[in-house]
């Protein structure tokens, strides 16, 4: 993705299913479990770049002694940083005589991260603040190891705001910053009230206080607690946590918008955000990987044994198309095969674009991230050609004409070629992204390999997806412009992104998108410009309607044009600026159609279509339409 978008968040859970001592006798460390912590993290590295965060939890530990710790940081390299602190301490502990590397109880009692339950978090931040007290896991302390509670996800809330006023409604003093606290928050709550009436109970029953703690332990019920919690969340989520006594969950939204995998064996008990880590890094095989169901909630209690359970009805099936796309590790076999499926399903719009020319045209790709789809393309267009080739052979056969010179002429030199145009430059790209004057130095991210284009080709490059287009308009057309093409072909693996993401991608702002900029471009150059205080009168009136009534009003800027005017009036949006060259920008966006024909299974699409799957979708889109025509910055978020 050429555009500076950010990704989703990543999550790493491992529950050690065996005493500490199991794995210093086997392994020969008692930090097995934080050393697999820290390679799911790393495997996961993709997924977050804004911070990280770590927490562990011990399982019995005496009176007196702690038994959660977190460390956060939002420093460069955090992850490297925060393990090689940790390691050093632990080697710092042994070193001193502190602790014994041989003794479990020397190892726990004295080592903050040698806890049975260990959590990991990635954070690509989309809204709040970007310091470290935004990373997760949020912590939520009481001296009541049953009410303490850890928490993290890879989520958004639409509907944090009204979750907020029924926490204020209630008398609570929610904090607003994120809705990762209202998360904390709102699961906190309910877990106290269980708590507390089960406190109330057994102290009525005259319980020895000094049993009370471990008998609550017994009889929490966290699978009611997590239903009670999530019943009003409108979102998209992947959310695990741990109660200070050890009862852990994790639990993914009904419409399985954002992934959670998880694996099982008599040693552990592990989740992540992504399925190829836990591959890697348990060395085992996609079999054995389990994608967690959605709207179901897995509990492994303080005595490991795990349990599944529903919190949410059943609700048809949304999973982000993006994950596809975009965000996941591409050395999934899966999103591999459908990757390659995108860029081949590209290939009648490109031989189009190039008028069937293959001697005249280069291909190639940019970002990095869009190499799969790239040889799925490649192999599309040899294909496309081998099939001409087989036709011209048969007609040649038939008629007459098969000669040397067409051999040479028509059929051997006429095939796709493909080279590498680009190379990103890694340590610049990093310095500009700590730089305010980003625009001034964003041209020299990429070198581009000279001599390579001659005047009278076409340059076909493929990107995974164009979002604001702003990139390509200010950095990379002018970069591809210089090898001198004929005409540039901007190929997108993704359709036309249309409408704001609100379930955890940072795409909230409409007029940043150059498909909307395309619509309201050729509504006033067509005199129809109108239309928009109409959908502003109409989008303020859906806001005066239940929250499950409302429509997508935005689609209707929209309904006057074909996918095929939006994408030649963004061409015109992204073409350059004060360059020196006289060819043409074409840029071609992959159909709807084809997207869902080349991924297996269901797609959230409403990026590209409007149509949201939950109700605080809807409102998001309306939105951030009123805020986009009132000129307000921000997310568009129901409030």
């Amino acid at each position: 993705m050429s555009d500076p978008l950010k990704h989703e968040c990543g999550i790493a859970v491992v529950r050690l299913r065996k005493p500490i001592s199991y794995y210093i006798e086997k392994y020969g460390t008692p930090l097995w479990g934080l050393n697999k912590l820290f390679l799911l993290m790393e495997k996961q590295r993709n997924r977050g770049q804004d911070g990280i965060g770590i927490g562990s939890c011990k399982l019995n530990m005496p009176l007196g002694q702690p038994y959660i710790f977190r460390r956060r940081s939002v420093k460069s390299d955090s992850l490297s940083r925060i393990f090689n602190k940790e390691v050093k301490q632990f080697n710092s502990l042994v070193a001193s005589g502190d602790v014994d590397p041989n003794n479990a109880d020397s190892c726990k009692g004295n080592y903050d991260f040698c806890g049975e339950i260990l959590m990991g978090h990635l954070r690509y931040g989309t809204s709040g603040r970007f310091d470290e007290g935004s990373c997760h896991p949020y912590l939520r302390r009481s001296n009541w190891i049953t009410r303490t509670l850890m928490v993290q996800g890879n989520f958004n809330m639409t509907n944090a705001g009204s979750l907020n006023r029924t926490m204020i409604e209630r008398g609570q003093h929610p904090v607003f910053g994120t809705d990762t606290q209202t998360v904390l928050e709102e699961v906190g709550f309910h877990l106290d009230e269980a708590h507390t009436d089960l406190y109330r109970e057994m102290r009525d029953q005259g319980i020895d206080g000094d049993l009370i703690p471990s008998k609550i332990s017994e009889d929490l019920d966290l699978h009611k607690v997590i239903t009670e919690s999530a019943q009003h969340w409108d979102g998209g989520y992947a959310i695990c946590g741990t109660v200070g006594n050890g009862d852990m969950f994790v639990m993914r939204d009904p419409r399985g918008i954002r992934p959670c995998s998880y694996y099982i064996d008599d040693e552990v008990i592990a989740f992540s955000s992504e399925r190829v880590p836990l591959m890697t890094v348990f060395e085992t095989s996609r079999g054995e990987i389990h994608e967690l169901e959605p709207g179901s909630c897995t509990i492994v209690n303080h005595h490991g044994q795990i349990s599944n359970q529903r919190f949410h009805q059943h609700e048809e099936l949304k999973p982000c198309s993006f994950e596809k796309i975009y965000f996941s590790r591409g050395n999934d076999p899966e999103i591999y095969r459908e990757r390659k499926a995108m860029g081949a399903a590209l290939v009648d719009q490109v031989v189009n674009s190039m008028g069937g020319n293959f001697d005249k045209a280069v291909f190639s790709f940019i970002p990095n991230t869009a190499e799969t789809a790239y040889y799925g393309l490649m192999d599309g267009l040899r294909l496309f050609r081998r099939q001409q080739v087989r036709s011209d052979l048969l007609t040649a056969l038939e008629d007459g004409t098969l000669d040397a010179s067409m051999l040479d002429d028509v059929i051997l030199k006429n095939w796709p070629k493909a080279e590498k145009v680009t190379q990103k430059d890694i340590k610049m790209r990093t310095f500009i992204s700590q730089e305010k004057g980003r625009a001034q130095l964003v041209s020299h991210v990429y070198d581009i390999a000279y001599g390579v284009i001659k005047p009278d080709d076409t340059l076909v490059m493929l990107d995974d997806s164009i979002v604001r287009g702003t990139t390509l308009k200010q950095s990379i057309l002018k970069i591809l412009s210089r090898t001198n093409p004929k005409k540039i072909v901007i190929c997108s693996t993704a359709p036309q992104i249309r409408y704001p993401d609100c379930y955890g991608i940072d795409m909230s702002e409409l007029g940043k998108f150059v498909a909307f900029n395309a619509a309201v471009s050729l509504h006033k150059k067509r005199g129809t410009d109108g239309i928009f205080e109409e959908v502003h009168q109409a989008c303020l009136a859906e806001s005066d309607k239940p929250l499950g009534e409302r429509v997508n009003q935005v689609k209707r800027i929209y309904a006057d044009f074909s996918a095929e005017e939006i994408s030649a009036e963004v061409s015109k949006l992204v073409f350059p600026d004060g360059v020196e060259w006289d060819g043409e920008v074409e840029i071609i966006f992959q159909t709807i159609e084809n997207l869902h024909a080349s991924i297996k299974g269901p797609c959230g699409d409403w990026y590209f279509t409007g149509d949201y799957p939950t109700p605080g979708g809807v409102a998001t889109v309306n939105g951030a339409y009123i805020n986009w025509f009132e000129g307000k910055t921000g997310r568009g978020y129901e409030l």
